[in-house]
């Protein structure tokens, strides 16, 4: 199988559960037991994208044993709407599974309205004896309470960085791409700690065979979060902001400041500078749910985080 007909984002994916790499010793003894048991209570499973949370749930799926038939997979991003839930997935759920037990995986559940919230959590009660849920979701706090008083929640954290880059080293390495180290070092910079999107970006960058720098003149080849800090730093605050305003959209401001978290070398290399970018940040975000212009907060967010004094 060659690079050009294969995904690595899935040719890369654990298949079981000794393959997955847990970052919380009690997560793994937890997930271990419900193999053991045979049986899965309902699941939340939150954390950052890209850590593994589909994964995961699969890998339960299969290690479970569950039959193709029983198993339905929802984007909750795309189909979210009250009469999908009542239709699509009440359907499913409540006819007999084939083996012992279906499973229903709601990926991103935390683009689910209110109301469609409100018809899940009948279905979670409902169908209970026959049927368990599985929903992930990067932002934790958008679920309603009664879903997650029904689910048994597990936070699924980032992977440390340096787990994380000896990762995508040892795929490239397994696909014989050739790299230097400081070229991956800026790859994962860019998207720590998402491991898909990192190998999407790796994948689509070596295609010859050797790892492209990454530059900023084509934007299938560039993240453009580093060129925009690069922007801020230089107090070009114009093209920044331009920047800014055309890439990052309006669901995808939280997860921009946990980024600017995960790589506070970017604003700094001493601990005081370091300190006080977690500041700035957590100013930032907590600011962005009460402004009326969420893109002009990040904005002056980023402004105070390129000044700090390095």
């Amino acid at each position: 199988m060659t690079i050009a007909n294969k995904l690595w984002t899935e040719f890369y994916r654990p298949k079981n559960i000794n393959e997955y790499v847990f970052t919380d010793s009690r997560v793994k003894e937890q997930i271990e037991s419900w193999i053991e048991q045979r049986s899965i209570p309902h699941l939340l499973l939150y954390g950052p994208a890209g850590t593994g949370k589909t994964t995961l749930a699969k890998i339960l799926a299969n290690q479970l044993e569950i039959d193709p038939y029983d198993f339905l997979q929802v984007n909750a991003s795309r189909d979210n709407g009250v009469d999908f839930l009542k239709y699509k997935i009440e359907g499913f759920v409540s006819t007999m599974p084939f083996g012992e037990l279906k499973i229903v995986l709601l990926d991103e559940a935390d683009y689910l309205s209110p109301n469609a919230q409100g018809i899940l959590r009948g279905l979670l009660e409902t169908y209970a004896a026959n049927a368990r849920f599985i929903l992930t979701c990067n932002y934790h706090q958008k679920i309603i309470s009664p879903i997650k008083s029904r689910c048994t929640e597990l936070h699924i954290d980032k992977t440390d960085q340096t787990e994380f880059t000896a990762r995508v080293a040892t795929i490239l390495v397994s696909e014989n791409i050739d790299f230097e180290l400081d070229q991956l070092d800026t790859y994962v910079k860019a998207t720590y700690p998402d491991l898909r999107k990192c190998l999407n970006l790796l994948q689509t960058n070596s295609t010859t065979g050797a790892l492209k720098e990454i530059v900023t003149t084509e934007s299938t080849t560039f993240d453009y979060r580093l060129v925009m800090v690069e922007l801020f730093k230089k107090q070009k605050w114009k093209d920044a902001r331009q920047l800014l305003a055309s890439q990052v959209r309006p669901e995808e401001m939280d997860e921009f400041f946990t980024w600017a978290y995960s790589n506070l070398d970017l604003w700094s290399k001493t601990d005081s500078g370091q300190d006080e970018a977690i500041l700035i940040i957590r100013r930032g975000l907590v600011n962005h749910s009460m402004v009326a212009d969420p893109e002009i907060n990040l904005a002056a967010t980023l402004v105070e985080l390129s000044q700090i004094d390095k």
